[in-house]
């Protein structure tokens, strides 16, 4: 597969997400992965989340910039995304971001004490996408047993962004 297909598949992939694990590594070295709601913007390489300035999270993500988020896209699909993340204080970004829903976690709306944006950029990703039919996967399985040669699991694919 080519470059420019890979990164077409991963786009689709992550524009169908919604929930992501945001690992960031603690200042004590250790990872710490905790589900995000993936804000809706059209992929170009950067993933948005909402959060609460004095969050963990936030403080991790200042001694220690370099994350990865990953999803479960689908019960056949994966994508997982290092890059380097910042704490954004964009009023206009954060208002084209914003979503109804959002007011279960921030209160107040845009005026919540505290909210900041997250921004990942990401810098290589990687995602795998098997076949949707559980039969085909099966079969694949089963074909590979009888042949020796590996099954077809899918895409499988590295992207540098």
């Amino acid at each position: 597969m080519s470059n420019v297909d890979a990164y077409k598949k991963l786009t689709q992939l992550i524009n169908d997400a919604r929930i992501g694990m945001l690992t960031t590594m603690t200042i004590e070295g250790t990872h710490r992965s905790r589900p995000m709601g993936l804000q809706n913007s059209e992929f170009d390489g950067d993933l948005w989340f909402f959060a609460y300035e004095s969050s963990d999270k936030v403080a991790d993500i200042r001694i220690t910039p370099q994350v990865n988020v990953a999803f479960s896209v689908s019960s056949n699909a994966w994508v997982s995304l290092s890059g380097t993340a910042e704490i954004v204080h964009d009023r206009q970004k954060a208002e084209e971001l914003w979503t109804p829903l959002l007011k279960a976690w921030f209160p107040e709306g845009l005026d919540t004490e505290g909210l900041a944006l997250i921004r990942v950029h990401g810098e290589t990703a990687e995602y795998w996408d098997a076949p949707n039919s559980k039969a085909i996967q099966l079969f694949g399985m089963a074909k590979a047993a009888i042949t020796g040669g590996p099954p077809n699991a899918g895409d499988n694919e590295t992207v540098s962004l």
